[in-house]
């Protein structure tokens, strides 16, 4: 049971073979054997899990069925979930309880799902190894020495781990994609707005956003279709109609065109994970593929753009944790502002004060011109290569990452080599693109490797097209860690 599919487990309730309490009793009884020496999980209630899987159970009971009623599931510590404490991996909301539901809580209810618990994450889903959280590094069940990826990497761990079939996850510039390469699951990051960010902790508003990670891209299309629509509470939430993102799951692809970006092969790529990459796209071909050389141009220049936009759009957004209204209180101040001072000083950890520090410079009289205002103007042309490249091509691959999973403290000392283990996923994020990675094979160190698959703006379902025929014809997102 701990390695099927949610169409599968969502069969053995359908036919009376399990109940949905006992299906979350088998998957907590993994989190209690695992999570001590993985740490994937910061919060677990199994009154609340089990009492909403016997809720599933009554709904199955008078007849009720879908996709994912009576599926439990885990879901990141950034999404606030109604009686649940809801961290983002910072002292600062240590003792939060959320007094309202996510909107992406609130349709997975709807749909029946029974929460597993809240996922460690990096503080305020700033990072990209899950070395940043308060409550401790999430590992990784490949190579317990490694690292699981950032900041979804709870997420990722919990899913690779078998502690949960699927989970949420966002991405604000790979921190979905990215841990799924390393711990060789998939994962999607929507198109910008296609899922409400309402009830998401913000880290930058205009690039993150919410998706799943699971073991298959089936399973993800189950699950954005769960996650999609319209939230007016949102009002960068798009009004589309309702899609069903698994529609095209079984379409040949024959005369599909991949684009292959010379900029994501070059310099910085790890030989064996440009191997893995590359056996993958051959896989492409024989299936009926073509592929074609694209350029991004300005590739080189997301990494810079991102870390003067997205450190500008955190300080203003992280200026609400003040000690006033909830979260962390400094216990001793003397005035106002040394409440202020002191509470964020203790509150924050070290790279949340680095980006709100890089941010309010960006930001301030005298820089605005300089650097907020002439980074907006190059994501209009890093958007704009996306645009002439996908007038050539169905679909973008390359790497995820352009290495396996790095060693703990590994990159610690090294903020700007950290930050470039992003450069891959990063511009998709910027032109509000949707991307995914999905498991191609394994380094020379026996660690996962991603593949990335980028589409143009609304094609989550030919990109689950795409992902679901190569894991037909390989079984590489089957292979699970031996814990």
């Amino acid at each position: 049971m701990l390695n099927a599919n949610l169409a599968e487990l969502s069969a053995l309730l359908r036919e009376k073979k399990l109940s949905s309490v006992e299906m979350a009793q088998e998957f907590l009884a993994r989190i209690e054997k695992l999570n001590p020496s993985i740490n994937a999980f910061v919060t677990l209630d199994k009154g609340m899990t089990l009492a909403e899987a016997r809720a599933a159970d009554a709904r199955l009971a008078a007849g009720e069925s879908g996709p994912l009623l009576g599926v439990p599931l885990a879901h990141k510590d950034i999404f606030c979930a109604d009686g649940w404490r809801t961290t983002c991996g910072s002292k600062m909301l240590e003792n939060f309880i959320a007094p309202y539901d996510a909107h992406v809580i609130a349709q997975f209810k709807k749909a029946g799902s029974v929460s597993l618990g809240k996922l460690n994450m990096d503080e305020f889903a700033m990072g990209s190894s899950n070395e940043t959280s308060y409550y401790g590094k999430v590992k990784n069940p490949w190579d317990v020495k490694a690292v699981p990826g950032g900041s979804s990497g709870g997420s990722a761990a919990a899913v690779a781990a078998r502690m949960a079939p699927a989970a949420t996850g966002t991405d604000t510039g790979g921190s979905i994609r990215q841990p799924a390469a390393l711990c060789g699951i998939s994962g999607l990051k929507p198109t910008y707005g296609v899922v409400s960010r309402y009830g998401m902790i913000a880290f930058a508003s205009s690039l993150d956003q919410a998706g799943p990670m699971a073991k298959s891209a089936e399973d993800l299309g189950l699950m954005l279709n769960a996650m999609a629509g319209f939230d007016e509470r949102d009002s960068t939430s798009l009004e589309r109609k309702s899609e069903d993102y698994c529609r095209d799951l079984a379409k040949p692809l024959a005369g599909l065109r991949i684009g292959l970006p010379k900029e994501y092969f070059a310099e910085g790529l790890s030989a064996d994970v440009a191997k893995a990459v590359e056996a993958a796209i051959a896989e492409y071909c024989k299936l009926g593929a073509q592929t074609v050389e694209v350029s991004l141009p300005n590739t080189n220049l997301s990494i810079p753009v991102y870390y003067v936009l997205a450190p500008a759009e955190a300080s203003s957004n992280l200026s609400r944790f003040d000690g006033v209204r909830y979260g962390y209180r400094a216990p001793e101040y003397g005035d106002l502002n040394d409440m202020y001072e002191k509470t964020r000083a203790q509150g924050f950890g070290d790279e949340v004060k680095r980006r709100i520090m890089i941010g309010t410079y960006v930001l301030s009289h005298g820089y605005y011109d300089a650097y907020y205002i002439q980074a907006q103007k190059l994501r209009r042309l890093i958007a704009q290569d996306f645009v002439e490249a996908f007038k050539q091509c169905d679909v973008i691959m390359g790497p995820t990452s352009p290495s396996t999973a790095f060693n703990f403290g590994e990159k610690g000392d090294d903020p700007v080599a950290m930050y470039l283990s992003d450069i891959y996923t990063i511009a998709t994020n910027l032109a509000g693109l949707p991307g995914m990675s999905i498991p191609c094979g394994f380094g020379d160190n026996g660690r996962p490797v991603g593949l990335q698959i980028i589409g143009n703006y609304f094609a989550e379902a030919r990109m689950l097209n795409v992902a679901h025929q190569l894991q037909q014809a390989t079984d590489w997102h089957l292979r699970a860690p031996s814990i």
